[in-house]
């Protein structure tokens, strides 16, 4: 059998019936690919995050296409709507302002719906802006843990926090530029003022910015400043070594937090030593 045969050739693109995941530019516009542009010309309707975002990137490219929203506000109601347009046939590329839709956005939820249904999509990758600041921060890029944005809630922030000052691989967070400094300060708590990360934003645009540099660095770098772009932020990974010393530092914090939250030492020394498996003097002994 030829090694090819199970590579067959599609049909001239876009298909009939599918969904198309199209990757975007994150800020050059330049970085869109042939492909790209064949299947926004070509589908029967554009689905975007914010139809005045994409309208920009049509018009540079004399894209004349329908553009229809597609957001978290009314993705709900489009699904059905996308599903039944996909069922008659009609071709439908999926995009987001920038870079590859699905990651932090309702795209998530739609391609899940069609796979339910049975029904094609296809991906036109392009850029991404966690692999663009993971690949230029110079920490270890072969395992990594992307965690998006952090939720709002702060328990669910907080138990995120804690998992990633243990993480020994890197970590990438996206965050809006008005809560970046907050954000330095929680990874400054949980992390100490020691470790390595890289923040960037504006990736890829003309004022593009990457500072590598440990948290208290950061934080004097930021301090004051209005900062503009979406952020992307790196971090690196504990090392091995000092796994055990970050353990305690996190087991700590905790204890003064139950503590400081009314808790008797005895008491939260036995919760935590019940809910970390851990002797109940050693945790009693940090405090």
């Amino acid at each position: 059998m030829n090694i090819n045969s199970s590579f067959s050739h599609r049909r001239e693109e876009p298909e009939s019936g599918t969904l198309y995941l199209v990757g975007t530019p994150i800020g050059n516009l330049s970085d869109i690919s042939l492909r790209a542009i064949n299947i926004l010309k070509n589908v029967s309707l554009i689905a975007c995050e914010d139809t005045r975002q994409t309208r920009k990137l049509t018009n540079r490219f004399d894209i004349k296409n329908k553009l229809i929203s597609f957001n978290k506000h009314n993705s709900l109601s489009r699904i059905p709507k996308i599903i039944n347009y996909l069922r008659e046939g009609k071709s439908i590329a999926l995009v987001s302002d920038a870079g590859m839709p699905s990651i932090c956005d309702p795209g998530e939820e739609l391609v899940k719906n069609l796979k339910l249904n049975k029904l094609e999509t296809i991906c036109i990758p392009g850029p991404s802006a966690a692999l663009t600041a993971l690949v230029s921060s110079g920490f270890p890029a072969s395992k990594f843990i992307f965690e998006g944005f952090l939720p709002k809630k702060k328990k669910e922030r907080e138990k995120i926090l804690s998992e990633i000052s243990k993480n020994e691989k890197t970590t990438i967070l996206f965050e809006s530029p008005h809560r970046l400094h907050k954000l330095l300060n929680e990874l400054k708590d949980f992390l100490g003022g020691q470790r390595e990360i890289f923040v960037s934003r504006e990736l890829t645009k003309k004022f593009e910015e990457q500072i590598k540099n440990n948290i208290d660095s950061l934080l004097e770098v930021f301090k004051g400043k209005e900062i503009l772009g979406e952020i992307t932020i790196v971090i690196k990974g504990i090392e091995e070594t000092n796994k055990e010393d970050i353990d305690k530092s996190c087991l700590k914090k905790e204890l003064k937090d139950l503590v400081n939250a009314g808790l008797s030492l005895s008491s939260a020394s036995k919760y935590l030593a019940k809910k970390k498996n851990l002797k109940r003097n050693l945790i009693y002994n940090l405090y």
